[in-house]
Parts: C-alpha cells; structure tokens; sequence
C-alpha cells in the first residue's frame, strides 16, 4: 500500500473517531448507578429534614458530620463564631489547621459510586465543619459522581458550589445543584422529586405500578399516592374502548365515579394518566400546555411506542391483570447488588425502567 492510501486510511479512522466523540453525550451522560453516600451537616435542623425527606427516595447510606466540640452557638452574636472560622480557612484554604475539628466519620467515600453533599451555608460559603470533612476527603472523590444540596435563608449558593468544586476538583459533579431554602424546607419533597428527575438519579419506588396494554405493547406506569389512584387501582383488570380527542389524548367515561382532587398542572405530559371530573379516564401521548384541571392516576414510566400502541382512532386498552407488574417487594427478598426486571432477569446495565435492586423498586428514568 502506498503511502497517500495509508496516510488517507489513517486520516479516516481518526474523523471516525472523533465523530464518535461527538456523540458522546449518550455515553458519557450515564444515569447515576451503584452505591449511594449522603453526608450532611446540619446546625438549624433544616438540612437534616431535607435528608430525611430525601432519604425516603433513594437507596443510600447516610452519615452526619459533627463538629468535635460540641455546644457552640456558631449563630450567636451574628454568627461570630461561624463567621471567624469561614475566614480562617479563606485566608488559608490550603492548610489543614484552617478547617475546625469534627468528629470522625464512619464512612470509606471510596467505597461509593455516587456522593450527595448537603449542608448550609454560612455567609454564602459551605458551612466549616462540611468543609473539614470535604478537605480530609474530597480527593477519595475523584471521578465519582457528587451531588449538592444547600439549604440558606435567602442568600445564593454559588459561593457554597465553589467551595464544593474547590474540595473535591476532580469529582464529577451533577447539575442542577438543588437549593432549598429555609421557607421552602415543608416543600423539600416536592422539590427532591424533581431535582430526582432533572439529574437522572434512580428513585426508590413507593408507590404501586400498574400495566397498561394496548396495540400489542405493554407499559408500567406508577400510580399516585391518593384515593383517586387507589380507586381506579381496586377496579383492575379493566379493559375499556378509549376515545380519541385532538390529537393527543385517549378517554373513556366509567360507570362510577371516583374520589377527586384537582388541580391544574400546567403541563401535561406524555404518559399521565388523568382522571377528569370524577369519572373520565384520559390517558396522554404528547406533551403540551393545558388550563384544565385533573386529579392525576399515575404516568406511563417509558412512554416509547405509546403514541404508535394508541394510535390515531378508538383502542382498547386493559389497564391491569398482568402478572409481571409489581406492587408490593418483600423485605426478605435477596440482596445481591444485581438489577433485576420486573420478570426476574438479571440486568447488566439498567438504563431507563422499572428494575428490583436489593429488594426495591428502583426507577431510573
């Protein structure tokens, strides 16, 4: 082979190979997986609700950082004592004697695949005792997946995401950080379900699924926490000929009515399933802007091939009566850190879907 071939050849595989790393969003952007560590420091108590409420929806080990002298009134006399040991370590961030004493932790953060910080912030910065413990441990991070949680009265927490991004410099931080303030800790479930969602992490489910068939498919959709769900949930199998209305939606009229609470969402999406007035059963395929109000049933958790499954006419759908729906996950079940689907297959790489995983159900989205 002459050297213009050779030297074109070459020149191919490395636009191949570049190409390839323009696609790379679809590898790099893996949804966070394996073990999970929260480590939290907590002063006022806001920051160790928001844990708890977080705690309930996802697989994790929990530790709480704790300063090694215990009592300090770090807000008394306008946070004299929090304040003078923020500047300490901003005069001297890389020295050790700069950052307050805590008590040890027992937590090997080489041992986790995904790391969540929250803390408070004092003056706009992380509070000391999360930054001693980031100091001792942000280089174990490297690589690892770390998500922030910050909790403040009002001031913004971009100082608190650089102080993160300076203890741990190479760790693989997960965007949006969610910030929760102090008016907003009896919203922090609501607003941990959707930070959930926005960085793709896998979520415990609590909640009963259902199968929804239609058109040849099957889908799993989660059903609400709420005695509209539970209702239509006590009616399954139940299998209806759905009506077609403007291109986006099916809806059938049941024989009884069911319990309502309803409110506008604002968007619908593809996959809900709404219940309108008290009676009628809608069932989405796109997404679009709505001013009409529903109590909502559940969502279709994967919505691929739902708008081909339902079609552009009437279609019969059975909503329940399929055995390999799970509702409820025994305690006992094995707990062998492998995923599991929902019919008993060992899942090597769990993307998007409804999987068991020591014993739980685990949604990555």
């Amino acid at each position: 082979m002459d050297l213009k071939k050779l030297m074109k050849r070459f020149f191919v595989a490395i636009v191949s190979l570049m190409l390839l790393g323009c696609n790379g969003d679809e590898v790099l952007a893996n949804t966070p997986s394996g073990r999970t560590l929260v480590v939290y420091y907590s002063f006022t108590g806001n920051v160790r609700a928001i844990v708890n409420s977080l705690g309930g929806k996802i697989e994790a080990d929990v530790v709480e950082i704790e300063p090694a002298e215990e009592g300090l009134d770090y807000a008394a006399n306008n946070y004299a004592i929090g304040s003078s040991l923020i500047e300490a370590i901003r005069n001297n961030p890389n020295d050790a004697d700069s950052y307050p004493a805590i008590k040890d932790v027992a937590a090997d953060v080489e041992s986790y695949d995904n790391i969540i910080v929250a803390t408070p912030l004092w003056w706009s910065q992380m509070a000391a005792p999360m930054q001693t413990f980031l100091f001792h441990n942000g280089a174990k991070m490297k690589d690892k997946n770390i998500a922030l949680i910050v909790s403040s009265a009002s001031s913004p927490i971009a100082a608190t995401v650089a102080d993160a991004k300076r203890l741990i410099p190479e760790g693989n931080f997960l965007e949006p950080n969610l910030w929760i303030k102090s008016s907003q800790v009896g919203n922090a479930s609501a607003l941990i379900d959707q930070w959930l969602n926005q960085i793709q992490f896998p979520t415990i489910m609590n909640n009963d699924t259902l199968s929804v068939r239609a058109g040849g498919y099957t889908f799993t959709a989660i059903l609400e926490d709420n005695a509209a769900a539970q209702a239509f949930n006590e009616m399954c199998p139940l299998t209806v000929n759905m009506s077609e209305l403007n291109g986006n939606e099916k809806y059938y009229y049941l024989d009884q009515s069911l319990p309502t609470q309803p409110s506008n969402p604002g968007t619908i999406n593809a996959g809900d399933i709404m219940l309108y007035g008290s009676s009628c059963i809608v069932v989405f395929y796109k997404t679009f802007s709505t001013s009409y109000s529903y109590t909502k049933i559940g969502h279709i958790t994967d919505v691929t091939n739902l708008a081909k499954a339902l079609g552009t006419g009437s279609v019969s759908v059975t909503f329940g009566g399929d055995d390999t729906a799970i509702s409820n996950i025994k305690a006992d079940e094995v707990k062998d850190g492998n995923y599991y689907s929902i019919d008993g297959r060992v899942v090597s790489d769990p993307k998007h879907g409804i999987f068991i995983h020591n014993g739980k159900k685990i949604l990555i989205k």
